[in-house]
């Protein structure tokens, strides 16, 4: 099966659920949210089962870039900690590894970017409609799983933020396949020069097989854990559980 025709097939069976994934409106009753919910765990089943585990997501070149790499959603976190790495250029950042470990980590910022980097020019496609073609560089997040111990008990990574909706921290969440898939990197540059704020900074999380807002900005922390029901109301990421967003946004 071509990409072309992979992607066809897959949009057949589940791009009506992605759409609904959006939009709080069409899935206004406990009904319309069970079909809802039903179809996207048939999605990621179908995805999982057609599309081979380091299968790529396209790759530009960089003429392809777009002229203004957009923001959206939070452009500067109030969090008073954020605040403060931020005067002090992210010089005291740890971004924490916990969870179903054997050995947490605290790895500072130059640390990061100090490991094997990898470099993608991608297209960031945001639910609300707009795409945007952008480079990333950053470490895979595979190695840092591996170095940190994973257990064989985890099956998810959670993503902790620092920026703030509605009183509540952001948090996303992604599978094992997609943690250790070769472009799955934690991003500290964009376009050859560290994140400006509004995109992230100082790490966000890529995740190219997926739509946008499975790439957290603004990592605090990243915790392994067997299952997603105490992560927020327990569908595994925020807009997941404030608007029915998908929990598979895959590509």
């Amino acid at each position: 099966m071509t990409e072309m025709s992979r992607r066809g097939a897959l949009g057949a069976i589940g791009g009506g659920a992605l759409l609904l994934g959006g939009c709080d409106r069409i899935a206004a009753t406990d009904t319309a949210r069970a079909a809802f919910l039903g179809a996207e765990g048939l999605t990621y089943r179908v995805q999982r089962l057609v599309t081979p585990r380091d299968a790529l997501a396209p790759e530009f070149t960089g003429a392809d870039l777009s002229p203004v790499f957009r923001a959206n959603g939070t452009f500067m976190p109030r969090a008073p900690d954020y605040q403060a790495l931020l005067a002090d250029q992210f010089a005291g950042y740890r971004l924490a590894v916990g969870g179903l470990v054997a050995r947490p980590l605290a790895i500072p910022l130059d640390q990061l970017k100090s490991l094997p980097q990898r470099t993608q020019i991608t297209r960031h496609d945001c639910v609300e409609g707009w795409s945007a073609i952008g480079q990333w560089t950053g470490p895979a997040l595979g190695p840092i799983l591996r170095h940190a111990g994973l257990s064989q008990a985890a099956r998810y990574i959670v993503f902790h933020c620092f920026d703030d909706l509605g009183g509540t921290a952001y948090y996303e969440s992604i599978d094992l396949v997609d943690a250790f898939h070769p472009q799955t990197i934690l991003a500290w540059a964009l376009n050859g020069r560290p994140l400006p704020v509004a995109n992230g900074a100082p790490v966000r999380l890529r995740v190219e097989r997926q739509l946008g807002y499975k790439h957290a900005k603004y990592v605090r922390a990243i915790e392994a854990v067997a299952d997603l029901r105490a992560i927020g109301r327990g569908k595994g990421g925020y807009w997941e559980d404030v608007s029915d967003y998908a929990w598979y946004a895959g590509l």
